[in-house]
């Protein structure tokens, strides 16, 4: 992963508080622009999506009580909703947007971070869907003509 972060230098760096993304932040060498030692802040809004009651389960062990059941579509008792979901995405973009930094890393999980792609351009959570995310990949968000856009999603270094 260290290899498609061009150096792992950026103007602001943010962090799921959860000890593996922490880990994953500090493997990657990511810092913010400037610092001496990895400045990495630490934001609760990208923990990964709480999935209450069925934390710990498979999604087939969860079929057998739920046949159609999906982390996009519920239901999710005892824990997040698409929309609490979609609240705690659209913050962290706000947060970005108005930080005034044109190159932020932020280091996640993967459904939560599928459903923050979905949020910068405008679509509902339930989108992240179809946005595949591998451990420990690369995506970059952007702007194309000042529409925010997706612009690499989902990079895996190539390893011998």
């Amino acid at each position: 992963m260290r290899s498609l972060l061009d150096g792992g230098a950026f103007g602001m760096v943010i962090c799921s508080p959860m000890l593996r993304a922490r880990r994953t932040a500090e493997l990657a060498g990511l810092r913010e622009t400037g610092a001496a030692d990895a400045t990495v802040e630490i934001d609760r809004d990208l923990r990964e999506w709480d999935y209450g009651d069925f934390e710990g389960l498979t999604t087939p062990e969860i079929r057998e009580r739920h046949p159609d059941w999906s982390i996009w579509d519920g239901p999710w008792p005892g824990g997040e909703t698409a929309p609490d979901v979609a609240a705690r995405a659209d913050r962290v973009v706000a947060r970005i947007l108005s930080s005034g930094v044109d190159d932020v890393a932020v280091v996640g999980h993967g459904h939560f971070s599928r459903a923050l792609a979905a949020r910068w351009v405008g679509a509902s959570v339930g989108a992240g869907r179809w946005l595949d995310l591998d451990t420990a990949s690369v995506s970059e968000l952007g702007w194309s003509r000042d529409e925010r856009v997706i612009r690499r999603w989902n990079l895996v270094a190539v390893t011998a």
